[in-house]
């Protein structure tokens, strides 16, 4: 009888634990609701008297003091066929970014993502989401590597829930979010400063530096460690 409870008991306490797990999660819609108002109100005034150390100050804490370590929601786009896709389809990291038609992408970015993106095919999932009409879309797909997911929302026909649309909204555009593969936000980022007057060599290079420092510091490290936390 003893032995019985006892398996109970331990039974019990597996079922429960990854429950209890689920009702601890903060989603990303969640804290950006919650935080998004104040962070807007303070950026504003920073920009409107030129203020852009103080406006990026403001980004980086409303990102490591209230968006880090919250899930993204999953949410719907679609491939370049018009084939509607999930985020949480991709079972990988995710390297997502949002980006527009008239974003204007920054000198090197592009290049060091192509190349970054066939580097690390076997182990992230890399995603341009553009804000943009799919004819629109098609075209600036060619800018990219083969090993990038190039998918859009069209804003037109837009009725997905409020984390998409904030997406874009919220933030500004071109974003970066890196998104662990249990789909936890594990940094956002904006696009690196150049300086001025930077070479296209140089520009490349401290794009590709850039944005592997996120991927070898947020996707692939701390993809053996979220596994380590699980069990």
């Amino acid at each position: 009888m003893r032995k019985f409870l006892l398996i109970l008991l331990l039974l019990t306490g597996l079922k429960s634990h990854p429950q209890s797990e689920n009702n601890d999660k903060v989603y990303f819609s969640e804290a950006l609701s919650m935080h998004l108002p104040k962070y807007e109100q303070k950026a504003k005034v920073a920009y409107r008297f030129d203020d852009y150390n103080r406006g990026r100050f403001l980004f980086d804490s409303l990102v490591r003091n209230c968006l880090k370590n919250s899930y993204m929601d999953n949410f719907r786009f679609y491939t370049l066929r018009k084939k509607p896709i999930q985020l949480y389809d991709f079972k990988k990291p995710v390297y997502l970014i949002t980006y527009a038609s008239w974003c204007i992408r920054g000198k090197g970015e592009i290049p060091a993502i192509n190349k970054l993106a066939s580097k690390y095919k076997d182990q992230i999932d890399f995603v341009i989401l553009f804000w943009d009409k799919p004819e629109m879309v098609k075209g600036l797909a060619k800018e990219f590597d083969k090993n990038i997911n190039v998918v859009y929302v069209d804003e037109r026909k837009n009725s997905d829930p409020f984390v998409i649309k904030n997406l874009k909204h919220s933030l500004g555009l071109p974003t970066c979010f890196l998104i662990s593969e249990s789909k936890k936000i594990k940094d956002i980022r904006r696009s690196i400063y150049l300086p001025y007057n930077a070479t296209a060599e140089e520009s490349f290079d401290l794009n590709y530096e850039f944005i592997e420092e996120g991927i070898s510091s947020h996707l692939i490290n701390n993809q053996n460690q979220e596994v380590a936390e699980i069990f």
